[in-house]
């Protein structure tokens, strides 16, 4: 895919900095993520992946620097429009079965073009557990459940934190699968990960934190 020279990043950061009681967790960072593509971002534990995924989602406040969505400074409708993000907290009801978790989700965050509920449970490998309870499943099912959430989105914008954690190998082609697809179909994602084995066979760059500030390779 090729974007035009005058087409914005669907995301852009500058001089972007946070701390967390004086110590400096990250930057300055300066970074930015195309439509068909993905940024993933490695580090150790402790490097501030974490922290960096929740500052672009708005749960967090920078210290310094500006973010951009497409092309425009970041406003909170510009993220609930552009913006799924994928936490190590799943974001789900437990005591509501999986078909409800996502019926309710869609009705909260809308719903992706010609996709259905009980198709993304199928994509996701949940075909016949739509009835479960969410505190019933184990823990590689509850993250395919949250997968389906992030499918369903209309979000552009796909930010996820360690989103291999918990899944097998079957799992880990799961999302491989789902972050190709979404980018075929004109979407991005930043996607936080220990660099190990997680590397979706996409068009990306890799950032590195507790590098150089704003150093970025290409893949």
């Amino acid at each position: 895919m090729t974007d035009s020279p005058n087409t914005p990043p669907l995301l852009a950061a500058r001089g972007l900095r946070f701390t967390r009681n004086d110590d400096p967790v990250f930057g300055p960072l300066d970074l930015h993520v195309d439509a068909g593509e993905a940024l993933l971002v490695q580090g150790s534990n402790g490097a501030g992946k974490t922290t960096l995924l929740r500052v672009l989602a708005g749960l967090l406040h920078p210290d310094a620097g500006q973010i951009d969505i497409d092309g425009r400074p970041a406003k909170a409708q510009d993220r609930s429009r552009y913006i799924a993000y994928l936490s190590h907290l799943t974001a789900l009801k437990q005591d509501l079965g999986t078909l409800e978790n996502l019926h309710f989700l869609c009705g909260l965050q809308g719903r992706r073009a010609r996709q259905m509920p009980g198709n993304a449970l199928a994509i996701v490998g949940l075909a016949g557990y739509e009835d479960t309870l969410v505190r019933q499943l184990s823990a590689g099912q509850k993250k395919r459940l949250a997968l389906a959430r992030i499918w369903l989105s209309p979000a552009p914008l796909w930010l996820l934190d360690e989103p291999y954690a918990n899944l097998d190998l079957d799992g880990i082609n799961l999302v491989n699968r789902m972050i190709s697809a979404h980018l075929r179909s004109g979407g991005a994602a930043l996607v936080t990960t220990h660099g190990a084995y997680a590397a979706p066979p996409v068009r990306n760059r890799i950032l590195v934190l507790g590098r150089a500030p704003g150093t970025e390779d290409a893949a």
